[in-house]
C-alpha cells in the first residue's frame, strides 16, 4: 500500500475566486462585530456601540434581488450602509474595499479581476495581497466544497 500524498496547495491566480471565510473569524480570535462596526457611518456606529447587542432579528429585503433574509440590528445597519454610493471607495484600504464588496454582494465569491472592477484597484495587487500566506480579515480563496458561500 502506497502512502497517501497530501493534496498540493494551489497558488491562487487572477481567476481564483475569493470570499469571506466566516469560520476564519471564529478561529482567529478577532472580533467580527467590532470590525463590522468600522464599516458603518460614524453616527450609526456610535448608536450601536452605545447599545447592548440585540438578539432580535429583522426581515431585510435586498433592494436589487428582492431576496428576504433575517439579520440582527448590526446586519441591518451594514445592509443599509452597503446601499450608499460611496460604500466602496478609494479612501478605504484595499482589504477593507474588498471586504465591503463581499458585504455588498452577499459574500458571493469573486476573482481578483471582478474585485478590481468593483473597487477600482489593480487586479494583480489584489491577487498579491489576498493570495499570499497571510489571511486578511478572513478573505480567502473560495473552496467549492466549503459550507460558506
Amino acid at each position: 500500500m502506497q502512502p497517501v500524498k497530501p493534496t498540493p496547495i494551489l497558488k491562487p491566480t487572477l481567476d481564483t475566486k475569493f470570499h469571506i471565510d466566516y469560520d476564519w473569524w471564529q478561529r482567529s480570535g478577532e472580533d467580527l462585530r467590532l470590525y463590522l462596526l468600522t464599516h458603518l457611518p460614524p453616527e450609526k456606529r456610535e448608536d450601536l456601540l452605545n447599545q447592548a447587542p440585540s438578539t432580535q432579528m429583522i426581515d431585510y429585503v435586498h433592494p436589487q434581488t428582492g431576496e428576504v433574509f433575517q439579520v440582527d440590528e448590526l446586519g441591518f445597519a451594514i445592509q443599509e450602509a452597503c446601499q450608499a454610493s460611496d460604500f466602496v471607495n478609494a479612501q478605504t484600504s484595499l482589504v477593507d474595499s474588498v471586504f465591503r464588496v463581499f458585504l455588498k454582494n452577499g459574500n458571493h465569491p469573486q476573482t481578483p479581476r471582478e474585485l478590481a472592477a468593483a473597487t477600482g484597484r489593480d487586479a494583480t495587487t489584489i491577487l498579491k495581497t489576498l493570495g499570499g500566506t497571510k489571511v486578511y480579515k478572513g478573505i480567502r480563496p473560495y473552496a467549492p466544497n466549503s459550507t460558506e458561500e
